[in-house]
């Protein structure tokens, strides 16, 4: 495990080391790989996910937790793989611009990540659940939608539609890729996580929540503003 961490780690260096200073793909502001990355760890990251599995499985055996885990993540690895397939397709056949997704992403982060900090000044809370998880679990609401959430998905597609060629869009998924391994390691370590870090946890939660609503805001925003300089809301001869 540690060897295939390494791996993966040298592996990415060489994007570590431009990250800020190359632009890759095709928009009115540059977006880096340092911002494609920290976009995709913020919509699909293992941070909203240490809780809630730590939570579901701590009566679970390990074995049981590794065959959720990884069965989770191949769930996860399949749906990203046919959104990055389809999801260009689908905007094509529907005529809808790549803009109006971003909108409808920022849309449904910013109502998710609002009703997550809001839910922390909720009194009353819920009754946890007492039965057991089964691997059933793994499809839903693990894979769907906590790993693979409606917004990471489309941030997914809006990425591979910028990208202006090919070998950029792979690369594309493969950061996707590696973040979720990151949630694979992330589910087989999170008890040991929660039980030394959970105040810590608690804190990132909150301020990933505001992270979440800000990001939100602003994609709505600039989409907005974007199609305003395309002219979308002009009227002709005008």
């Amino acid at each position: 495990m540690k060897r295939l961490i390494v791996i993966v780690a040298l592996t990415l260096a060489p994007f570590a080391a431009t990250a800020q200073s190359t632009g890759v793909l095709a928009t009115r502001r540059p977006i880096t790989w340092g911002m494609i990355f920290a976009l995709l760890f913020l919509m699909l990251g293992p941070i909203k996910l240490l809780g809630p599995f730590a939570a579901a499985t701590k009566d679970c055996d390990r074995v049981f937790r590794l065959r959720l885990a990884t069965r989770a993540f191949l769930f996860s690895v399949a749906a990203v793989t046919i959104a990055a397939a389809l999801g260009e397709q689908v905007l094509d056949n529907f005529a809808i611009p790549v803009l109006v997704l971003q909108i409808a992403a920022g849309l449904i982060l910013f109502l998710v990540a609002l009703q997550a900090v809001m839910h922390q000044y909720d009194v009353t809370r819920p009754p946890e659940r007492t039965e057991p998880p089964t691997l059933a679990h793994a499809f839903s609401p693990l894979a769907f939608p906590t790993i693979v959430t409606p917004y990471g998905i489309a941030a997914v597609i809006i990425l591979i539609s910028l990208a202006p060629t090919t070998e950029i869009r792979f690369m594309v998924v493969g950061v996707v890729y590696f973040i979720l391994f990151l949630d694979w390691l992330a589910m087989l370590v999170a008890h040991i996580v929660v039980r030394w870090f959970n105040p810590l946890l608690l804190l990132l939660g909150v301020i990933l929540g505001v992270s979440q609503v800000a990001l939100g805001l602003h994609l709505m925003l600039v989409g907005m503003e974007d199609l305003i300089a395309q002219g979308v809301f002009t009227a002709p001869g005008k």
